[in-house]
């Protein structure tokens, strides 16, 4: 699978889980419906970026901090929105583009010429 189709599913899916993560913060319950989508675009958004980033530099490390580096940013403007929980937000938005890097770059093909 070519590695921004990868960055993509791989991204959705750990935003997903992301979203799910709020769960454990009894005052945000309410929302987790909002939550989950939310978390699911901005790993979608953060999953491309990092398949493109990763489509065009061919180093693992290099990769993996950019993927955190991505998710930390994304998460930051979302605990900014909120004014608080930036913890509970910030940490599973930088696991989240760590992994997502790992994953795109390590299993990633690169495109083929048709």
């Amino acid at each position: 699978m070519n590695k921004v189709l990868l960055g993509l599913l791989v991204g959705t899916g750990l935003g997903a889980l992301d979203g799910l993560t709020a769960w454990f913060t009894p005052e945000v319950r309410a929302q987790i419906a909002t939550i989950v989508m939310g978390s699911t675009f901005k790993g979608l958004v953060a999953g491309v970026l990092i398949g493109l980033f990763a489509r065009k530099v061919k180093s693992v490390p290099a990769t993996l901090v950019f993927g955190t580096a991505l998710g930390l940013l994304f998460a930051y403007l979302v605990a900014h929105m909120q004014g608080k929980y930036y913890f509970e937000i910030m940490l599973p938005g930088a696991i989240v583009g760590l992994l997502t890097g790992y994953v795109t770059q390590r299993y990633g093909k690169p495109m083929t010429a048709a």
